[in-house]
């Protein structure tokens, strides 16, 4: 391509920047295989982002940009471990392949290895050594291609307590000797449910904000689709891989649905079906179809999505099968169990059964330590006993839910719901 003029530079800046989105993951994973290094890896990516913000915008976008990255990060390798001589023997012979390895040409993309590279930096990312939020942060500036500043904003925090955690977590990996690869036996096992638990984490994130002004993170829950989904092509025969996918496509299918005019929260018996994105719950339900194929037993994920599945077959409310959904939540219960999963339980019975069977599972959740501050509690606790004819006690219910959480839409619609009873 020619070059550009100065008009159209925000152009391609904003070219470079969807560029960088699409192919961090694939490039910075390519370079750890060469340099063992995941943190060295990422400077090296970015001094590649770095040539094309100077070059691009004089010489265009090259027609396969993700291969030009590439060829320019491993040429910058080989000046790092030039440059480097008094390291240990190994970079020396990495540097020595690196130098008789020719470069792919710009426009040649270099596939080789690419889905190993990937899935290696999934595992990578979300080893158990790190703490979640580090994993969280890791993954999404790895994977997710996001910076620091887009990590700060999407959970509220600081860009310079993010960056800390991205630094400490890859000096962590570092010190640790983590290995980068993809892990076997039970020791993939233990590292996939950390990864499928950071994904979900970013996803839920944006499903439900436990802070702020938005009620919805419609970006964070497109990050995690795009990570699970990349998780699902690279690791095809693992069910619960699916079985996340399919869970996180049917409840992105709600998103129009559950925010009000004004912004408010609406809860899913209220919700208009006819806004539900048909197109993520055929996904979803393909997804789904690919967990179970693959015959092994139902993990925590793949029941969840059945239970997601269970919703999105009903065309109204009232048509939901609330027995079903019941009836996995107590498979779920006994296959993952956690007092969250038991809340959720009793709300599938006291609308299978009636707010009386739902308040008798729910008080033997009150004096649970983990669920102490979980605004949830009080607030389920609230509608069953407002279905019972419990006002005033139920608008106690909805008031302390209002306390607890930290979301301001959900404090608002707890409060009018408080209101509303007296």
């Amino acid at each position: 391509m020619g070059g550009v003029g100065t008009s159209d530079r925000s152009g391609v800046h904003a070219s470079i920047d969807a560029v960088w989105r699409l192919e961090a993951a694939r490039i910075i994973a390519g370079l750890a295989r060469m340099v063992h290094d995941i943190g060295l890896a990422e400077e090296l990516a970015q001094d590649a982002l770095v040539a094309a913000l100077e070059q691009w915008p004089e010489s265009g976008v090259p027609d396969n940009p993700g291969a030009w990255l590439m060829a320019v990060g491993k040429r910058r390798a080989i000046d790092r471990l030039r440059r480097r001589q008094r390291l240990e023997h190994r970079l020396e012979e990495i540097g020595r392949d690196l130098e008789t390895r020719p470069a792919p040409e710009p426009d040649v993309p270099d596939d080789d290895h690419i889905e190993d590279d990937v899935l290696r930096l999934v595992f990578t990312a979300c080893h158990p050594v790190l703490s979640t939020q580090a994993r969280v942060a890791l993954t999404l500036r790895m994977l997710g291609g996001l910076t620091t500043g887009e990590i700060a904003r999407a959970f509220l925090t600081s860009e310079s307590t993010v960056a800390q955690r991205i630094v400490r977590a890859k000096r962590t990996l570092t010190d640790a000797g983590v290995p980068f690869e993809v892990p076997e036996g039970p020791d993939r096992a233990a590292r996939l449910s950390s990864v499928l638990e950071v994904i979900y984490l970013i996803f839920n994130e944006g499903y439900t904000a436990t802070a702020g002004s938005d009620w919805v993170r419609t970006d964070l829950c497109q990050d995690a689709l795009r990570l699970g989904r990349i998780l699902a092509e690279l690791a095809p025969g693992e069910p619960e891989v699916h079985g996340l996918v399919a869970l996180m496509e049917i409840q992105a299918s709600r998103t129009r649905a559950r925010i009000g005019p004004s912004g408010e929260p609406v809860p899913l018996p209220e919700q208009d079906r006819g806004l539900w994105d048909r197109l993520l719950i055929h996904r979803g339900f393909a997804a789904l179809l690919r967990a179970k194929a693959l015959g092994e037993p139902l993990g925590p994920y793949v029941l969840q999505a059945a239970i997601a599945a269970s919703h999105a077959q009903a065309r109204t409310a009232e048509d939901t099968d609330w027995t079903q959904i019941a009836s996995l939540y107590e498979v779920l219960a006994s296959v993952a169990p956690s007092p969250v999963v038991d809340l959720n339980r009793a709300v599938a019975v006291g609308r299978a059964h009636g707010p009386a069977r739902g308040l008798e599972l729910v008080d033997t959740l009150v004096d649970e330590p983990s669920l102490r501050g979980y605004h949830l509690l009080p607030s389920v606790r609230g509608d069953l006993l407002a279905r019972l004819g419990r006002t005033a006690e139920a608008r106690a219910e909805f008031e302390r839910a209002a306390e607890l959480t930290h979301n301001e839409p959900e404090r608002r619609a707890l409060l009018d719901r408080a209101a509303a009873l007296g």
